[in-house]
């Protein structure tokens, strides 16, 4: 018997949503042949464990040959598929679904990947709920993430990065952050990383990038972005937060709103005007530290969702900021955020599929146990075509983000691009979590039900970042209208 690992239907549990095949946790007979390289290691009673081997602990890398014959498929005993705490018992029969092969990530990758997930599981994961009552991270988590090089890969490592300037690095982080089912409290990480790092990498000065990337990639220095006023969303060129040169400092007054990472962190990126007789021309972008007088944190807001990750506002009363904290030139503060917002646009995509992703793995898992009328529920046929609408556009929806990580890795990610992925990935996850909530029925609504959190969690998307109708408008006006 040969097993072909791209049409394989059996008695496992295969997902699929990264760049190879994951067998959860399952088993096969050594003497079982299969089609393509595999990762195994020896298990209970000499059998091989199939798919990525490291996702599971293995390191054995052994080629398919070494698997001539077969005798044979069982689920190993006590198996615990790491999206959720139930046992899958000995000899049990469990589902096979697949997903699109993705190809962008290579080995080593995967390593990285093992860790990050490795790292979710023990930092993360077991404090998330104690966060989501706190509205906040525990920031010994944070500086961890330092210690395990996941802050800052792409700064040179006489600063203290990683010294790898490839972006799926990060991608594969805010994989992980949603399969954990962690959105909330990874965020202060992906944000940190994806969206204020580039200030300091690509804007900063040499002698300011010795002075904040060490901390930066540390975790001693949590970074955050201020653009948004109480009057000011997404016309940024409305800013009225001022910065007004006296001398060898800006004088800054305003307040910002809806700043993410604002309790926790120690460096602000606060986009003020320093000409306020301008629009555009007039912004500059300036490091407000923690600790200058003035500056202060209002309320740790109450929001929908995203109760672990810290959201305040932040007041600036004539705070003397030293010219030397200035990001690049006077006057091109707005220019340097334009320049950045593919890269933020694409970070929030992937969380959006990612996000999408594991809450329709919750739900077919709950289809699966879940009865009524004597079958489960996913086995009539509404409950059924939701789940193959889903699955379809998950497919197209890890398609579509892999190219765009592609584009962004060889420098042709346009505005335009990201913000059509932004807006529609967006609207697919909450569209997903809306229908996997329903079709938790009553027990979607329960706080105990991950796809509660999840549902609340997703609506902020279409709003930060830029509104969708606001990334509708930027692809329209690309077609010359």
């Amino acid at each position: 018997m040969t097993l072909d690992l791209d049409t394989l239907v059996l008695d496992l549990h295969v997902t699929s949503r990264r760049d190879r095949i994951k067998v959860a946790d399952c088993h096969v007979y050594p003497d079982t042949r299969l089609n393509g390289t595999i990762y195994a290691g020896v298990g209970r009673d000499d059998e091989c464990s199939v798919g990525n081997g490291r996702n599971l602990g293995w390191r054995e890398r052994v080629a398919a040959a070494d698997h001539d014959g077969c005798s044979g498929l069982r689920v190993w005993h006590g198996a615990l598929d790491r999206r959720s705490s139930k046992g899958i018992p000995w000899g049990a029969r469990a589902t096979v679904w697949f997903m699109l092969r993705r190809t962008i990530y290579n080995d080593e990758h995967e390593m990285f990947r093992d860790s990050v997930r490795t790292f979710m599981q023990k930092e993360v994961v077991p404090n998330a709920d104690e966060w989501e009552a706190a509205g906040k991270v525990d920031l010994s988590m944070f500086k961890a993430a330092g210690t395990a090089g996941f802050l800052g890969m792409e700064v040179s490592e006489a600063l203290g990065g990683g010294g790898v300037d490839d972006f799926r690095f990060n991608c594969i982080i805010n994989e992980e952050v949603q399969a954990a089912g962690v959105m909330a409290s990874g965020m202060c990480i992906t944000l940190h990383n994806d969206i204020c790092l580039p200030y300091f990498t690509e804007v900063a000065n040499p002698e300011q990038q010795e002075r904040w990337l060490p901390g930066i990639c540390s975790g001693d220095s949590m970074a955050a972005i201020a653009m948004t006023e109480p009057g000011t969303g997404s016309d940024l060129a409305g800013v009225r937060t001022t910065a007004i040169k006296d001398g060898d400092t800006y004088i800054l007054n305003g307040t910002k709103t809806f700043i993410t990472n604002g309790i926790n962190s120690r460096l602000v990126i606060v986009a003020a005007k320093t000409d306020p007789s301008q629009a555009h021309r007039g912004m500059s972008l300036l490091v407000v530290e923690e600790g200058m007088e003035g500056f202060s944190r209002g309320r740790n807001l109450e929001k929908i969702g995203l109760h672990a990750q810290d959201t305040a506002e932040l007041i600036f009363e004539d705070v003397r900021v030293p010219a030397e904290n200035l990001l690049g030139e006077e006057g091109q503060g707005f220019f340097n955020l334009v320049r950045n917002l593919p890269r933020e646009r694409l970070s929030l995509s992937l969380s959006a599929v990612g996000h999408a992703q594991i809450a329709f793995d919750w739900t077919v898992e709950y289809a699966k146990d879940r009865t009524a009328f004597g079958q489960p529920i996913g086995a009539f046929q509404n409950s059924k075509f939701w789940l193959a609408e889903m699955k379809t556009e998950l497919d197209i929806a890890w398609v579509f983000i892999d190219r765009q990580i592609e584009a962004y890795l060889a420098g042709e990610l346009t505005a335009e691009d990201a913000a059509a992925a932004k807006w529609w990935t967006t609207d697919l996850e909450n569209r997903i979590a809306d229908r996997c909530l329903q079709l938790h029925g009553g027990y979607g609504y329960m706080e105990e039900y991950p796809i509660a959190r999840a549902w609340r969690d997703a609506r902020v998307q279409k709003i930060y970042g830029g509104t969708n109708e606001i990334m509708k408008e930027i692809v329209g006006r690309s077609l010359g209208f």
